[in-house]
């Protein structure tokens, strides 16, 4: 492996001749034929020219049997004689065969078996005596199986086989020593061939799709970003989202429907943050990155059974490690924290740990399916509720059809859908369920209305959160306005502070 990798860096230290980038031809350099040289050279005395890695199963015995150069070990020369001569007499016998019994048997080999034969059924059925053959195994239409003969052959020939590892392994393993005097530069060789191989895939990935360069700023914006594995695999079906996260605009709760795309949204943020601090383009029609040095994430909901932690432990587990190490610079992802027990608790909790995240002043995008915890945290400065859309339709017949649209949009979910009362009907569950369903979700609605109280803690909350809005859009705008626009937006951003201001008085 090691000196295909070497005569493989050659080819690739002229293809980057012409290259002029520092980083690039820092690489290159590491590959030059100087540099190599000697270590080719070491081991072209002891391994043949022609020896290669290769994946069939009798390719690769027949190389490392002969891989070493002869006249280096007389025994070995003997041993490997020894197995040439085994393995023609292998084929000598299978030429026999088929003569005295007028059939077609194959040789095959594999790991397992090592030779053995393969025949059609008919030549297998007039074979006499019909218990010539042992190990039968009837495979697509054909027989595979050996003879006594056979197997004894090939325990001498593995014998053989394993004399002459042993003594090629001794002489490689010397070769190996010999070498290790390079290996700080093989190490720094493999490194930069690994960061060409990135900066390749780089390049291909930004100039075939859709990508564009990132900027790096104090602020998270992105328009019409997608996902980029889901984006290769759905190619134009594939439902861009934008997102956007400030110091005043720092946690975003994100609900929706099942099936809605809340992982894929979430998911989304954390690989493009990464492949844009790795210098890569980005898809998205715009995007800007505040440089962040952690990512965070409590996604999937696994138990550990080696370690006696029930799901809950595990997510409580990870949550404890993100509030220890979660700062500023940070990003944190989660999904459905709190699933693991009971709704009170879960709410509770995830509640609970919303609001140590939200002092951490981290970018943190929650998906949830608490519409509760997007009511509790609405007024709190830097919360941002979203949610993905859906669209409910009720047919002629009564039938809910739920079409997923998969755009975010400002707001918590509104419940007012019975998305999962309508999905169960669109399933067929028994009408006395549903309507004992559909009672219990009308008798829940009245008393939240009734327990609702527009205080004036509430209208306080809200009358900081739309003045921080407003000093965001401000600063924004100060930074990127054209001075042509700039007074217009102004003039928008007033009226529609005086209006959202005066329905916060109105208690609406």
């Amino acid at each position: 492996m090691i000196k295909s990798f070497l005569e493989a860096a050659k080819d690739l230290y002229v293809a980057m001749n012409p290259a002029t980038a520092p980083l690039l031809v820092k690489i290159r350099e590491l590959c030059s034929f100087e540099k190599i040289a000697t270590v080719l050279q070491k081991i072209t005395t002891v391994l043949e020219s022609d020896v290669a890695y290769t994946k069939s199963a009798l390719d690769l015995r027949n190389q490392r049997t002969f891989a070493v150069r002869s006249g280096i070990s007389g025994v070995l020369d003997v041993s490997r004689q020894a197995y040439k001569e085994l393995t023609q007499e292998i084929h000598h016998y299978v030429e026999q065969l088929n003569e005295k019994y007028s059939v077609v048997a194959t040789l095959k080999y594999d790991n397992g078996r090592k030779y053995w034969l393969k025949l059609s059924i008919g030549d297998y059925n007039s074979v006499d005596p019909p218990g010539l053959f042992i190990n039968v195994a009837k495979k697509r239409g054909a027989i595979e199986c050996q003879t006594l003969d056979l197997v004894k052959l090939n325990m001498r020939l593995s014998d053989t086989s394993n004399e002459v590892v042993f003594r090629s392994d001794a002489i490689i393993e010397k070769l190996i020593a010999g070498l290790q005097a390079d290996a700080s530069h093989l190490f720094k060789m493999c490194e930069s061939v690994g960061l060409m191989d990135m900066l390749a895939s780089f390049a291909q990935i930004s100039t075939t799709r859709d990508y564009i360069r990132p900027e790096i700023t104090s602020r998270l914006a992105l328009k019409s970003a997608r996902h980029p594995i889901v984006d290769k695999i759905l190619a134009e079906k594939f439902v861009p989202n934008d997102y956007f996260a400030t110091e005043q605009h720092c946690f975003h709760i994100v609900t929706g429907f099942n099936m809605g795309g809340k992982s894929t949204y979430i998911r989304a943020i954390a690989l493009l943050q990464i492949m844009a601090q790795v210098g890569c383009f980005v898809p998205a029609e715009y995007a800007s990155f505040s440089v962040v040095h952690n990512i965070f994430t409590r996604i999937s909901l696994n138990d550990n059974i080696e370690a006696g932690l029930s799901s809950f432990s595990v997510e409580m587990r990870d949550m404890a490690f993100i509030l220890r190490n979660v700062d500023q610079q940070s990003m944190v992802i989660i999904d459905e924290l709190g699933r693991g027990t009971s709704t009170r608790d879960g709410l509770a909790i995830a509640i609970a740990m919303a609001e140590a995240l939200i002092q951490s002043k981290a970018f943190v995008w929650f998906a949830t399916h608490f519409l509760d915890l997007a009511c509790v945290l609405a007024n709190r400065p830097g919360v941002l509720n979203l949610h993905l859309a859906s669209d409910c339709a009720i047919s002629e017949d009564g039938v809910p059809h739920v079409t997923m649209l998969y755009k975010t949009e400002r707001g918590p979910e509104q419940d007012e859908q019975d998305y999962g009362i309508n999905l169960a009907k669109a399933m067929g569950l028994p009408q006395t369920i549903i309507r004992e369903a559909e009672e219990f979700v009308r008798a829940s609605r009245l008393r939240k209305e009734a327990n609702k109280q527009n205080t004036e803690a509430e209208k306080l909350q809200r009358r900081r959160q739309l003045i921080l809005g407003l000093h965001e859009a401000l600063k924004q705008a100060r930074v990127d306005g054209a001075e042509d626009a700039l007074p217009g937006y102004l003039k928008q951003l007033q009226h529609e502070f005086v209006t959202q201001m005066a329905a916060i008085e109105d208690g609406d």
